[in-house]
């Protein structure tokens, strides 16, 4: 085990993470988890953890170190990342409203999601979305 971590666990967590382990229909990586904070409570070294749990290093020490900062409930739920794809500005959303009512390019009639997303360099969805957002 890394120097430093030293897992202590109440009767009530252990009790809990064993159900966890046991319980046939609980999502797979909180078994896991559950299993890397009961072996390293067990006093057993990081390489057996990553054999028996077929992990990474770097993985059993993540959950080793959310345990003794969370406790149960941290490793039950995922952190949330930030999306891949940045929301769209105020700014353009206004521009989208406002450009809908002015008549759009070339001979067209009327302005399509796909043509507004050309012109705004945004997805048919977002357009969509502005539109629903704003009654359009």
């Amino acid at each position: 085990m890394r120097s430093g971590i030293v897992i202590d666990l109440a009767s009530a967590d252990r009790e809990r993470l064993e159900r966890i382990c046991k319980n046939r229909n609980a999502p797979q990586k909180h078994v896991w988890r559950a299993e890397i904070v009961l072996l390293s409570a067990a006093g057993i070294g990081t390489s057996v953890i990553m054999r028996r749990t077929a992990t990474s290093k770097t993985c059993v020490w993540r959950w080793q170190e959310r345990f003794m900062q969370e406790g149960v409930e941290g490793q039950l739920r995922d952190k949330t990342r930030p999306s891949r794809i940045p929301p769209l500005t105020a700014e353009v959303v206004a521009w989208v409203a406002s450009r809908t009512h002015e008549p759009p390019p070339g001979e067209t009639t009327h302005w399509t999601a796909s043509l507004m997303a050309r012109e705004a360099d945004i997805s048919a969805s977002s357009v969509h979305r502005i539109w629903r957002a704003h009654g359009l």
